[in-house]
Parts: C-alpha cells; sequence; structure tokens
C-alpha cells in the first residue's frame, strides 16, 4: 500500500488553514498539522516530518514565512509551496531565493492549490529518481575503481613474482 503524501499546512488564519485541510484531506493527502507560527514549525517538523510545506509568507510573530523556510532549509530539504495575498516583486524575489516548488497568490481555488501539490509531486519524484540514478553510477564507478585497483594490484605481484624467478 502506497503511503499519502504528508503535508504540512503554516497557515495564521485558521479558517483558511482548516479550508486548505478540508480540500487537502479530501483529495487524499494527509495533513501532518497546521501551525499558525513560524517558531512552532521546527519542533513539528523534528516529530512529524512532511513530504510537502504549504507555508504562508505573513505569519504573526518574529519570522515570516521566507525566514522560517530559510531555517528549515539548513535541517531538511522539504518542497515548499508558498501562499501569499501579499504577492508584489519585492516579496516574490524574496521567496525565489528560497527555491520554492510553487507559489500560489490568495485567494486561490481548489484546482489551483491541487495543480500545485501534483506538479511538487511529479519534480519530488523525478529528483528522487535522479538521486536513485546518480548513486547506482556512483557505486559502479566505485566498482570499477576498486576493480582497477585489484588489477594493478595483480599486474605488481605478477611482476615481483617473475623478478623473484629469475633471481
Amino acid at each position: 500500500m502506497i503511503k499519502p503524501i504528508q503535508i504540512l499546512i503554516v497557515e495564521d488564519e485558521m479558517i483558511i488553514a482548516a479550508n486548505i485541510s478540508l480540500q487537502l484531506s479530501n483529495l487524499g493527502y494527509q495533513i501532518t498539522g497546521i501551525i499558525p507560527r513560524a517558531e512552532e514549525v521546527i519542533p513539528h517538523i523534528d516529530q512529524n516530518l512532511p513530504d510537502i510545506i504549504l507555508m504562508d509568507i505573513n505569519l504573526k510573530g518574529n519570522l515570516d514565512g521566507i525566514d522560517i523556510v530559510l531555517l528549515i532549509q539548513k535541517k531538511y530539504k522539504i518542497p515548499i509551496i508558498y501562499l501569499t495575498a501579499n504577492a508584489d516583486d519585492a516579496t516574490f524575489k524574496k521567496a525565489q531565493q528560497t527555491n520554492p516548488y510553487a507559489f500560489i497568490s490568495k485567494p486561490f481555488k481548489k484546482i489551483d492549490l491541487q495543480h500545485a501539490i501534483e506538479l511538487t509531486i511529479n519534480r519530488l519524484e523525478e529528483e528522487q529518481e535522479l538521486q536513485k540514478l546518480l548513486k547506482q553510477e556512483q557505486d559502479v564507478l566505485t566498482k570499477k575503481q576498486i576493480q582497477k585497483q585489484i588489477n594493478i594490484k595483480r599486474r605488481n605481484t605478477i611482476l615481483k613474482n617473475k623478478e623473484l624467478q629469475r633471481l
């Protein structure tokens, strides 16, 4: 059985967060939590690692969504989808520096959210497949290097044996 994609919602407007949670649950996603403050995000992630984070940019408290994403990225590699009512250029450019998987302006439709998550899942699966292929390639290279070293040692041993036989 395939485990459902787990999504953390970081949103300080609880009505919006509950609506998002309901929509995503109806689409078959599992919600790991609804967090209203940036300071609560990392402790939650430490306990309930999500596959994707939906991050509101404007949060109550000392940190905004972009600030907390920068802290998350120091410890975890979790795809981020930003949600924001403030889609001005300065905010977008600041958010863009964190390399998000998507950026959704509020108010948004259910289909916008669904498409952003589906695209994120596709990108995540492609990245995981690429990592798998790179590891396999690295394993092959490592095996070739080991075999090359073994062949050099064998050659050296044969040469030494020939030298000893001449003596």
